[in-house]
């Protein structure tokens, strides 16, 4: 899991039948110099919207969200982050 930031959306008039219904969005992983070639699509599974931070989970975890079992999916958002805090003296 990692957090990351929605930069944008997806229109896909066409998509699998698993997708119907859901929501497309472009994130960019936080921490990381932005970067276009960075960005990446998740299906958003809790109503993020543009400017959110979130938490993406990836691979075969995504599956066990319920939603997406038989689906193509590799990322998901399924959470929105509210704070975040770090110990710079740790980091």
């Amino acid at each position: 899991m990692y957090a990351a930031r929605v930069v944008g959306n997806v229109v896909a008039t066409q998509k699998d039948e698993g997708l119907l219904g859901s929501k497309l969005l472009v994130i960019c992983p936080l921490y990381q110099e932005f970067n276009k070639e960075n960005c990446k699509i998740a299906v958003d599974c809790v109503g993020a919207g543009n400017g959110e931070r979130v938490l993406v989970t990836k691979g075969s975890s995504v599956r066990k969200t319920g939603a997406f079992k038989d689906s193509p999916v590799d990322l998901a958002i399924v959470g929105i982050i509210d704070q975040i805090e770090i110990d710079e003296d740790t980091y």
